[in-house]
């Protein structure tokens, strides 16, 4: 089984939280017989944090150690851009004979291109965000972690 990271797993990982300790458990993420993969846009996002925030040297380079772990998935990709396409529709109940069934998701575009990357590559995308549950049996399979479960 193919896994997606979001954002939000890698940084459970930067921190060497309780919740990467569980994933590893789990899933395995990390070890060496696991290829997980991240959008490139998580690529950006995380090195935007890192500015923002004045990472020093040692955070910046356990950043990029761990980006070595794993596979980044580069967004121009015509299956990709179909499937941001298709699911940003499908978020704002506007696709057409795929009802979302509830009223419209307005959906952070780093989020589409993230969920767009994991539904091409049919992997199952692992996050803590509330904000792909509406995308889960539909375009991709999520599971979702609740991040406060392991403070």
């Amino acid at each position: 089984m193919m896994h997606l990271l979001d954002t939000n797993i890698v940084l459970a990982y930067l921190k060497k939280s309780a919740l990467s300790v569980a994933l590893d458990k789990q899933y395995g993420l990390l070890s060496e017989h696991a290829n997980p993969f991240i959008s490139a846009v998580t690529v950006g996002e995380l090195w935007s944090l890192c500015l923002q925030n004045n990472w020093g040297p040692k955070r910046r380079e356990l950043l990029i150690e761990i980006l070595r772990q794993l596979t980044i998935v580069d967004i121009n990709l015509e299956p990709i851009i179909q499937n941001y396409a298709e699911i940003d529709a499908f978020s704002q109940s506007k696709l057409m004979g795929r009802p979302l069934g509830s009223s419209a998701r307005n959906m952070g575009k780093n989020d589409l291109w993230i969920v767009a990357t994991a539904s091409m590559l049919d992997a199952v995308l692992i996050t803590t965000d509330k904000d792909f549950d509406h995308l889960h049996g539909q375009f991709v399979e999520v599971i979702r972690i609740d991040p406060d479960v392991y403070r």
